[in-house]
């Protein structure tokens, strides 16, 4: 369940990638003015289609100027990225001293600071149904930063879903291959069983209807259920039916280490990103559309 937003400071998002809209978007739904917000991206199509969409909400290309007079930063630019947008907003980072919030896979707090200098840093993960008020985001942030900004990062990422904290930044890393990457897994799954419906004989409306209808029903059982999915799925398997059939396949194939496998790659992608983009040293000074 989404929570409303009741924050009266200016919000500026850096980067107006997929991730920035659906956290505008819910934002908007829970009741944040768009007259507070104010996005920054380099790309125009990005740009327009949040004029498009919400043209209520300030659109520029410059980081600088969306970042200007603005209490919360939210950065939201792809990794390889961060270092020169964070370094050229340097000196307006420790003018203001914005709360910081940063959804950016892998890359640690502790570059972060080094790039933008001290500042209340809070690291975040959310994923892509935020758009519809069903995402869930862990946060992170160190033992000094305020209550206050606790309770603000909190507001902003519970208007579009679920949150809870973790103790260890590490932990962004499995968090990230668990639910900020799980929606694709089982987009996956749900494109699988649509291409086998089809195959089959079903048209493709019947065949999207019984799978989204299925999947959204399966999700909304386990979280209204006190038993775990093995027991669930226990439930839905009789012996010698048509789910141990299917479930056999699966077994045969090594669905749970194939999954395990994904996992591990989707986290040690996070933590190769910090490795690969987390450890640049750049100019404070120099123009990021050059970097």
């Amino acid at each position: 369940m989404t929570v409303p937003i009741h924050l009266n400071e200016r919000i500026a998002v850096i980067g107006g990638g997929q991730m920035a809209r659906a956290l505008i978007g819910g934002w908007i739904a829970a009741g944040l003015s768009p007259e507070q917000i104010v996005v920054a991206d380099p790309a125009q199509a990005q740009l327009n289609w949040f004029q498009e969409h919400f043209p209520q909400v300030a659109c520029t290309a410059d980081n600088a100027q969306a970042a200007a007079n603005a209490k919360i930063w939210l950065l939201a630019v792809k990794p390889q990225l961060l270092a020169p947008v964070a370094c050229a907003l340097k000196a307006l980072a420790q003018r203001q001293q914005p709360l910081v919030i940063s959804i950016v896979a892998g890359i640690h707090a502790t570059n972060i600071v080094r790039w933008l200098g001290p500042v209340t840093l809070i690291r975040t993960m959310p994923n892509r149904p935020a758009f519809v008020g069903a995402g869930i985001t862990a946060l992170h942030a160190a033992s000094e930063v305020p209550a206050l900004g606790r309770d603000v990062a909190t507001n902003l990422l519970a208007a579009v879903g679920r949150v809870v904290w973790v103790e260890h930044e590490q932990q962004l890393d499995l968090v990230t291959a668990i639910s900020g990457s799980g929606p694709a897994y089982f987009f996956l799954l749900m494109e699988a069983l649509e291409t086998a419906a089809i195959a089959r004989g079903l048209t493709p409306q019947i065949a999207r209807e019984l799978v989204l209808h299925t999947a959204s029903g399966a999700a909304k059982l386990a979280l209204q259920s006190l038993d775990d999915p093995a027991t669930l799925r226990a439930q839905v398997t009789s012996k010698g039916g048509t789910t141990a059939a299917a479930v056999a396949v699966f077994e045969e194939a090594q669905l749970g280490k194939i999954v395990d496998r994904a996992v591990a790659a989707a986290a040690q992608r996070s933590v190769l990103l910090a490795r690969e983009f987390g450890d640049i040293d750049l100019d404070p000074t120099r123009d990021p559309a050059n970097a």
